[in-house]
């Protein structure tokens, strides 16, 4: 059992806490036994466990690397308030493959939990995969992981140029449907194609002019009461499930 936050593996492992050593470790902290459990029940490399003294997970981790911690190192390694007692240091897997019929393209969102939220409902409502355009808040943020409640193992999720992006996506048929209030047609009026990527965009800004023009759709969703907006990951589960229903 590891018993000091001095140990050079802790200290290793403490450094993924930031965006610059994820990437250059390739390697990021999933934390709590429902986020855990969903890394497992994936097809993404677990590099390790991490348990704290005592505690008991209600799953098998026979075939896995184990390693016992006292509590205050758990403590010094977690990013939650009140950690479960295990997490995982999982290695960052690259998509190259994946279905090209229903897919959401997320420009520059910034709150980690709305991009969270929507991963989670993207996979929820049957996306095939998710492409996250520059300026999106980091997908290995430990709020982002948590708030897609293990969605992030189950969804392929792409980091790319939009703009290069969907000139590759139009090659291969797909309509590139844009989330805009400007010259935009109610979101339930549409007869929705069987191939289309949704874009949906920054919280304050919105979707990028650029990638506007680039839309073959413009869509928003009318605004019934007094408030100004919806919530960004709202507004992108509504959509989503609207463009299922057809």
């Amino acid at each position: 059992m590891i018993t000091s936050v001095k140990n050079q593996q802790i200290k290793t492992w403490a450094k993924l806490k930031q965006r610059k050593y994820r990437k250059e470790q390739g390697l990021f902290i999933v934390e709590g036994e429902h986020l855990v459990e969903e890394a497992l029940k994936s097809d993404w490399e677990l590099e390790t466990i991490v348990i704290e003294a005592n505690f008991e997970p209600h799953f098998d981790l026979s075939n896995q690397t184990v390693e016992y911690v006292s509590d205050h190192v758990f403590s010094y390694l977690a990013q939650t308030k009140s950690p479960q007692g295990i997490l995982a240091i999982v290695r960052i897997k690259s998509v190259t493959d994946y279905e090209k019929k229903r897919l959401l393209l997320l420009d520059s969102v910034q709150d980690p939990g709305n991009l969270g939220t929507m991963i989670r409902t993207a996979d929820a409502a049957g996306f095939d995969a998710i492409i996250l355009g520059e300026g999106t808040v980091d997908l290995y943020n430990d709020k982002v992981i948590r708030a897609s409640q293990g969605s992030i193992f189950h969804i392929p999720i792409i980091q790319a140029s939009l703009e290069v992006a969907i000139d590759e996506l139009k090659e291969l048929g797909l309509a590139i449907c844009a989330s805009t209030l400007e010259r935009a047609v109610p979101v339930q009026t549409i007869e929705w194609p069987e191939q289309v990527a949704l874009i949906v965009g920054n919280e304050g800004s919105g979707v990028n002019q650029t990638l506007i023009e680039k839309s073959d759709l413009l869509v928003h969703i009318p605004i019934y009461g007094k408030a100004e907006s919806l919530n960004v990951s709202i507004a992108a589960g509504i959509m989503m499930y609207q463009m299922q229903m057809n």
